[in-house]
């Protein structure tokens, strides 16, 4: 059994693990959760107790397999409660993240898979991350930064690499939505601002939104 702070670092550097396949470094642990380094060592020495991690010296810290199905496993109860929350309780994508902090702690295994039952097996979340399965195995998509994109490219917006209530809201505003097909018009050289058509709209968006969108090139 693990303490709610023990699983929020455990999912942490499972979420880490998943940007390199070097060993995971103390600090950026620390950056992550913004606590004191010692902390970390403190935590790191109690998960290893725990055999669902390994720490090297220099190396950092990588996942056992138990470790990586354990920490999968949280992902899968925070993704499907948004998806929860969005489909049947009419919550908006940037309200989610929040409450299903809350919901992911619940240690019914019963309830996820009554509730990933309900939802009809959902692949991804509200924001296009994909779930985890039962086994802690996930499925990836080829996907690529908007901001990648050549003129008159063009595929659909499958997820947010910022996943911010004021970034998801700005998206809202502008009806930049998941599913949507986004062509690109236009690129300025010199700050690599974009002319985009999404659907039958014309909007100029910045760098900084290109990079924080995710496309599956059509």
């Amino acid at each position: 059994m693990f303490t709610l702070s023990e699983e929020n670092y455990l999912k942490t550097i499972y979420h880490l693990s998943l940007e390199t396949s070097n060993g995971i470094s103390t600090n950026a642990i620390s950056n992550q959760l913004q606590t004191k380094a010692s902390s970390v060592t403190d935590m790191i020495k109690k998960l290893s107790d725990k055999k669902v991690l390994v720490y090297k010296k220099y190396k950092g810290v990588t996942l056992t397999d138990f470790g990586k199905k354990t920490a999968a496993n949280i992902v899968r109860k925070h993704r499907l409660w948004e998806v929860f929350l969005v489909e049947k309780l009419n919550f908006s994508w940037d309200e989610v993240h929040d409450v299903a902090e809350q919901l992911e702690h619940i240690k019914s295994p019963k309830l996820i898979h009554q509730l990933d039952s309900f939802l009809g097996f959902p692949t991804h979340d509200p924001h296009g991350d994909p779930i985890p399965d039962a086994d802690g195995n996930l499925k990836t998509i080829e996907k690529s930064l908007l901001s990648t994109l050549l003129k008159n490219e063009c595929g659909i917006c499958v997820g947010v690499n910022d996943s911010s209530s004021e970034f998801l809201q700005f998206l809202d505003k502008k009806d930049i939505k998941l599913g949507k097909k986004i062509t690109i018009l236009d690129k300025e050289e010199f700050d690599n601002s974009l002319s985009i058509l999404i659907e039958n709209k014309k909007l100029s968006i910045s760098n900084k939104i290109a990079n924080n969108l995710y496309i599956q090139k059509s």
